[in-house]
């Protein structure tokens, strides 16, 4: 009889540790050791000595097809993937609970079934009934997709395995699933990655391309996903915040395909609407003429984007002002502020100022280092800035303004929406192509642009409101004590 084994395993990397410490050495993840038995995490079929059996060997030269691909229907999941699913593949879509992934990929394996390919959907979550109804409220109900509520990897992969090769499979969710290989509950990493492990190699031998789904906590911890994340062949993340209507599908990993494009969704009533403009979307709802506003050219992967930065400088009652920053790395905000403080002699010391792309979007490109600023000085001195002006351009630590790439791309776009001019970088200026009849404002130095904005600020408290309210407190000093004579006489 073997001999009772634990271990206690990190359930964010996966480190094993003979004793439960506070702290994971591996991963630096505090309370995420818990006990596992690992005395049958191998079969003893496989611990048993057997002679290994011989395989070819392959030279470089030769031909090499491409990867056939499948596509799901969905432009913008498409585009995400690379072009589609390819055969033999296993994806992994992570995000928040309720976020819209089981919708997502409802609508996908829908679409798939409608064009004739099979397309199975196993949820270990939800009972048959549940994503039966959640398929009549999105008007999918008649679409032939096979359906079943199993969490059996063993059980799923016999079942999968008669009758024709399915060409998707989605499995709802990952941390549901187990296999009789390992002896710890389900959900815990020794599991998860067991289980992961069986399916993939069921997809590289049958050539389906199959879909994992899981999910972050309530309390934000990622159990799971994050140790199988290098066994599969690409990780999408699905982004959105509850309150706003739109969803960001990410590429964070892919084997085939590129991992800076992003697809967007609208979350309606019948489900995720592809939205084909995402500039219109985010800029659809834009205050024009308010102060610290700031239209910024991007570019996620190959499609250019258009977003509005609003920023507030406010004076701070605080030892310490407040730097908050929503959607945009908070390192490139206190660079921005240092460069424009050193060189601009713009202070910000005793100011609170607070960054915020509009609608979710998260930015990952320096190149929104010149519409912060811009954006930045105009709520600073009250200069709205022009309404049919859009910025790009990457901020160096001497205040020279540098060039971006595609800049093409980015007048296009702002052309495209009905704005008229760009400020950009001046060494850029050689790599327009068609800007679309744009009024290009080039810039050499940060202190150009700061000194513009500058000229047309106006103060918010004027001498004469800060004289009233200073003759406002000296009459209600002097009131006051003639009150209290009154009242004690």
């Amino acid at each position: 009889m073997a001999k009772s084994t634990l271990s206690f395993v990190c359930q964010n990397c996966g480190a094993a540790y003979n004793r439960w410490q506070g702290k994971c050495e591996s991963c630096g993840e505090w309370n995420t050791l818990a006990e596992e038995d690992t005395t049958g995490s191998v079969p003893v079929s496989i611990r048993s000595k057997r002679r290994g059996r011989t395989f070819a060997l392959e030279s470089l030269t030769g031909k090499s097809n491409d990867a056939p691909r499948l596509s799901s229907g969905m432009t913008e999941l498409d585009r995400v993937t690379g072009g589609g699913f390819v055969r033999g593949s296993v994806l992994l879509v992570g995000g928040d609970p309720g976020i819209g992934k089981s919708t997502l990929l409802t609508q996908a394996t829908s679409m798939l079934a409608r064009a004739g390919h099979r397309a199975v959907y196993i949820s270990g979550e939800e009972a048959v009934a549940q994503v039966r109804l959640r398929a009549e409220r999105l008007g999918l109900a008649d679409a032939p997709v096979q359906l079943a509520a199993e969490t059996s990897v063993e059980d799923i992969v016999s079942t999968l395995s008669e009758g024709a090769v399915p060409r998707l499979i989605v499995i709802d969710s990952i941390q549901t699933m187990w296999t009789d290989t390992v002896e710890s509950a389900p959900g815990t990493v020794t599991q998860v990655r067991a289980s992961a492990q069986a399916l993939i190699r069921f997809a590289k031998k049958s050539g389906a391309a199959i879909i994992l789904v899981g999910h972050v906590t309530k309390d934000g911890q990622i159990a799971g996903p994050r140790v199988v994340e290098h066994m599969v062949d690409a990780v999408l993340s699905f982004e959105g915040e509850g309150s706003q209507q739109f969803r960001i599908l990410r590429a964070v990993k892919n084997r085939f395909g590129p991992t800076d494009e992003i697809g967007v969704f609208e979350m309606t009533g019948l489900g995720l609407r592809e939205v084909s403009n995402p500039s219109e979307l985010f800029l659809s709802e834009r205050d024009l003429g308010s102060p610290g506003t700031a239209v910024f050219a991007g570019i996620e992967g190959t499609r250019p984007v258009l977003v509005e930065l609003q920023a507030l400088v406010a004076p701070t009652t605080l030892g310490t002002p407040r730097r908050a920053v929503v959607g945009w790395d908070p390192s490139r905000l206190s660079m921005v502020l240092a460069v424009l403080e050193a060189h601009c002699g713009v202070k910000l010391s005793g100011y609170d100022v607070y960054l915020n792309v509009a609608g979710g979007l998260r930015i990952q490109e320096p190149a929104a280092d010149l519409a912060a600023a811009a954006a930045l000085v105009s709520s600073l001195v009250n200069a709205p800035l022009p309404t049919d002006a859009v910025y790009f351009g990457e901020i160096s630590l001497s205040g020279a303004v540098r060039p971006v790439a595609q800049t093409s791309a980015r007048l296009k776009e702002a052309a495209k929406l009905g704005f008229g001019r760009a400020v950009l970088p001046e060494s850029a200026r050689g790599e327009v192509g068609g800007d679309g009849g744009l009024v290009l404002n080039s810039v050499g130095g940060l202190t150009s642009l700061v000194a513009e904005i500058a000229a047309r600020g106006s103060p918010r408290n004027t001498a004469a409101s800060n004289r009233e309210a200073s003759r406002g407190g000296a009459a209600e000093k002097n009131a006051t004590p003639a009150r209290f004579r009154r009242e004690n006489s």
